[in-house]
């Protein structure tokens, strides 16, 4: 009979070092990635050089863990789903669905921090809108956003502009009529908005100030937001407490 072999510490190492090349060699094939306990699946490359790795690094610094409790999958690719609602990325039934067609890291992964934001908005509901004053606060700036433009030669709905709601009517104005380019610049000039996206609708207004929180912009959101700065950091307060 044969002698076994001794098993030494250099050969763990050496097998552990084969696994872990093995495991990612694997992951790198199948196109998929884990964060946390969360699966990221690549159906179709991106269109843009995209260093995934570095992206999923970012999010564990910048969010906690618990935040993503809510998400089970992040898909990548060219879905139906996106294109139906002519966007970058939607939360839905568990799972973020993010377009392949990014330009560079940071603009994945705002896409990303911004849909988990959705995915908390459901279960933080009461906290974020209970007490109306991110409504106050959204509406208000709405208003000046509406004397802006007016006096830019525009001819806003007046109506439309103080309603919190999601409205197709306003935002297609905003998007087309507008412009995001020109937003963007009345809202880098005013200090009204986080950016044009933001002015869309009350959620859009929560969900763009929480990329802002997360990902190192807290004092600008804190100046110009102040209420739902406040919000947001008590969710997060609330999430670490858990």
């Amino acid at each position: 009979m044969k002698p076994l072999k001794k098993i030494t510490i250099e050969d763990n190492i050496y097998y552990l070092d084969y696994l872990n090349y093995s495991w990612r060699h694997s992951l790198a094939e199948n196109q998929e990635r884990r964060l946390y306990n969360i699966g990221i699946y690549i159906k179709d490359k991106f269109t843009n050089p995209v260093n995934l790795d570095e992206i999923i690094d970012m999010l564990r610094v910048n969010i906690p863990e618990v935040m993503f409790e809510e998400i089970d999958a992040i898909y990548i690719g060219n879905f139906e789903i996106l294109q139906n609602h002519d966007l970058n990325a939607i939360y839905s039934d568990g799972a973020i669905y993010v377009s392949n067609e990014q330009d560079n890291e940071q603009d994945l992964i705002d896409d990303i921090v911004h849909e988990i934001a959705h995915a908390l908005e459901s279960k933080y509901s009461y906290l974020i809108y209970g007490d109306g004053k991110v409504d106050q606060e959204f509406v208000s700036k709405r208003a000046r956003l509406y004397t802006i433009l007016k006096d830019m030669g525009y001819e806003p709905n007046q109506e439309l502009f103080l309603n919190s709601e999601y409205n197709k009517e306003i935002d297609l104005y905003l998007y087309k009529e507008v412009g995001y380019e020109t937003l963007n610049i009345i809202c880098a000039s005013s200090g009204l908005f986080t950016s044009a996206y933001a002015t869309t609708s009350i959620r859009e207004y929560y969900a763009t100030g929480f990329e802002y929180y997360f990902l190192d912009e807290r004092r600008y959101l804190k100046q110009i937001c102040p209420q739902l700065y406040k919000k947001i950091k008590e969710m997060h307060e609330q999430c670490l407490d858990m």
